[in-house]
């Protein structure tokens, strides 16, 4: 799989539609009062409560709400009130088809995979108004080429909020390089702001190359980074080298090489090639040997020549150690 994240470089002018949401001092002098007012939308002042009787929700809105919800979270709303649990009982049951659904899909839980099953049982789910299953029935219809309908399913979910559905959305119309391609910048900010890291490196890729916005470095920086935190590997990857050549970000090669090793350490190749040349420069010859052979497996070609400089500057006992690391090394878990 290549993993050609780093865009190239544009000459559009800067984007300042999507700006991040800084924080201001609020604090006021006792004696100073504001005749100005300000509107939010982030913040919005909480109004008081006209009711606290949650069973007068229609059964529609309750379910509208809870489309993207788990089963747990089911549960625990069920607990509500008897209203909420008689609502729900057509997402609980959505979980049950998408669990089986997945079995289906991936061949687990004793079931031999059966792709066909599996659609069935999204679309079961998916018609309970779960957006969960709507997702992953959009993903089939996809992946056998049926992608009308799997926009279909993806837009539905999109619409009910599900932040997976806006990203699958977004990206399937950036990839068809449709018409939709400013609508789809509008979905992956509502999926980035709800917190989805995929969307998030999506926009920040988007901010890079000035792709349908503005170019701005800085912000797709910081989008980079929130992705990263919430620990996309792509964008740690980013991350590291928007420190390392202050684009966007102040320039900290301690922080670069922090995002790097991180990157390394759950899989990205050229990152383990790039770590791997770090560790050997500073003269860690044998966990630089141990990243560059992981990223030789992983396909880095590069990376094998300077392996075989270091391996022979090693004794037969450190290359046997070498590579029985590399031998029983796991990616740390990570939200690719």
């Amino acid at each position: 799989m290549k993993q050609k994240t780093w865009p190239c470089s544009s000459d559009s002018p800067h984007f300042s539609s999507l700006p991040f949401i800084k924080k201001t001092n609020n604090s006021k002098s006792p004696t100073t009062k504001s005749t100005t007012t300000h509107r939010s939308y982030f913040n919005p002042t909480p109004k008081p409560s006209t009711s606290s009787d949650f069973s007068a929700l229609p059964y529609d809105i309750v379910s509208r709400i809870a489309a993207s919800f788990t089963l747990p979270n089911l549960r625990a709303a069920s607990l509500v009130c008897r209203a909420w649990r008689d609502a729900l009982k057509p997402l609980r049951e959505a979980m049950v088809f998408l669990k089986w659904g997945k079995r289906f899909k991936h061949g687990r839980g004793g079931v031999k995979a059966n792709l066909s099953k599996a659609l069935d049982s999204f679309l079961k789910g998916a018609a309970r108004g779960s957006t969960l299953a709507m997702v992953d029935a959009g993903l089939i219809y996809w992946e056998i080429g049926k992608k009308e309908k799997g926009l279909f399913w993806y837009r539905k979910a999109a619409e009910l909020g599900d932040p997976a559905g806006q990203c699958n959305l977004a990206i399937s119309y950036l990839q068809a390089d449709s018409q939709n391609t400013k609508e789809a910048i509008e979905w992956l900010y509502k999926a980035s702001v709800a917190g989805h890291v995929r969307a998030q490196y999506q926009l920040a890729l988007c901010l890079h190359q000035g792709r349908m916005v503005g170019q701005s470095l800085q912000e797709a920086a910081r989008w980079y980074l929130r992705a990263a935190e919430g620990g996309y590997v792509r964008a740690m990857y980013n991350t590291s080298l928007c420190y390392s050549m202050g684009e966007g970000l102040v320039q900290s090669h301690r922080s670069a090489r922090k995002w790097m090793k991180r990157a390394a350490d759950r899989g990205h190749s050229k990152a383990q090639f790039e770590h791997g040349l770090g560790l050997f420069s500073e003269g860690d010859m044998m966990k630089a040997v141990v990243y560059l052979e992981l990223a030789t497996r992983a396909g880095e070609r590069a990376a094998a020549h300077v392996r075989n400089v270091i391996l022979q500057q090693l004794s037969a006992t450190s290359r046997d150690k070498a590579m029985l690391l590399a031998d029983n090394w796991r990616a740390l878990p990570s939200a690719r």
